[in-house]
């Protein structure tokens, strides 16, 4: 206590968001694609979209959409083949330019991450000037923008990452957050998909004052273990710390093809090329796991998959290959005509134990 006010403390944490990475990218890379309607990633047969640059997204067009609903929604839309490798070049920068900064940076994919930046490297008190220099950084060192999300913990920083996209910042001080959730769409809460939010729809929550009337024992009933998460995030109590060390999980490679394959060559063809990339990421990663699962998409997109799990940790190339072979045809051969396949290996061997943050006072 100080006099008779209490004083609490709180986390300094900033989410940084590429805006539209990979598209953005391809923009910087091709200036005669500057200011168009592009996807990365798909064709306009066939594939998925894995980014839309900004003005294709005003036609409604966005990741993880059939590339052929894409391009009816935005009839001049240019499909551009990914390259990963110029991605993952351009995301070390900005990964560097963050290393500046704190040590405590948990990466959630190659275009944004979280910062614990209470301690820093700079020992600038300010988390919101930190957001600022570290945009400004990276708009001159890669010549790409970003937007930042502030706050004093992880859910409320991504959320306010996303109020002000693209090249934005945005500020949740503790004093506001309460009220900020109040108003805020339960679609907008990060971690809520479609299906929990037509559930929450259906028992009549549709802000965030809404999921504030439940408590903590309701919320667990009614969304099982997610109500815990729910809880902490609506009572501004998400103390999750940035891990700078993330659990992976899985290794995997998939490909779509560009024509539907149904006979049993094309089957052993196409998943030996998968195989063969993912035999790459494992050694790059040199992990060794216990799970092989097997992907199938039909011409549907209707998806399946298959598991088999080993009583021991395995890298070994041609025993991962007959797995496959096995899943391929184990309960029975695909019953559809496939556009892709994929496979992963997870229940991996190392177990890493994430750091604690830190706390402190002034935000």
């Amino acid at each position: 206590m100080e006099g008779n006010r209490e004083i609490k403390e709180f986390r300094k944490i900033i989410h940084i968001d590429m805006d539209a990475f990979f598209a953005s990218v391809e923009q910087l890379d091709n200036p005669e694609l500057k200011g168009k309607a592009i996807a990365v990633g798909g064709s306009k047969e066939r594939g998925v979209v894995a980014a839309a640059s900004y003005e294709a997204r005003k036609y409604g067009v966005h990741s993880a959409m059939p590339s052929k609903i894409a391009k009816a929604k935005c009839p001049h839309l240019i499909f551009v083949k990914g390259r990963h490798d110029r991605y993952k070049e351009v995301s070390n920068q900005i990964m560097e330019i963050f290393k500046a900064y704190t040590d405590l940076i948990e990466p959630l994919s190659l275009d944004e991450a979280y910062l614990d930046v209470t301690y820093n490297k700079k020992n600038i008190r300010s988390a919101i000037k930190i957001a600022q220099l570290i945009r400004k950084d990276i708009l001159e060192k890669t010549r790409l923008t970003a937007s930042a999300g502030v706050s004093f913990n992880k859910f409320l920083a991504k959320t306010a990452s996303d109020l002000d996209k693209p090249d934005g910042l945005s500020v949740i001080l503790p004093d506001e957050a309460i009220d900020f959730m109040k108003e805020l769409k339960i679609e907008k809460f990060h971690g809520v998909g479609k299906a929990t939010a037509k559930r929450m729809h259906e028992n009549g929550i549709f802000k965030g004052e809404d999921l504030m009337k439940l408590s903590r024992k309701e919320l667990i009933q009614k969304f099982g273990k997610a109500g815990k998460h729910y809880h902490n995030i609506i009572t501004a109590n998400d103390q999750r710390a940035v891990v700078n060390n993330r659990i992976r999980k899985s290794i995997g490679a998939e490909r779509t093809f560009s024509e539907d394959i149904h006979q049993a060559e094309e089957y052993f063809e196409k998943l030996r090329l998968v195989h063969q990339k993912l035999m790459q990421r494992i050694e790059r990663v040199g992990r060794k796991g216990r799970t092989l699962t097997l992907k199938i998409k039909y011409h549907d997109f209707e998806v399946r998959s298959r598991s088999r799990t080993l009583d021991f940790y395995t890298k070994d190339e041609q025993l991962i290959w007959e797995l496959a072979v096995d899943l391929l045809q184990n309960p029975a051969w695909p019953e559809k005509s496939v556009r892709l396949l994929g496979l992963s290996l997870s229940q991996l061997d190392i177990k890493e134990k994430p750091k604690n943050g830190q706390l402190t006072l002034d935000f």
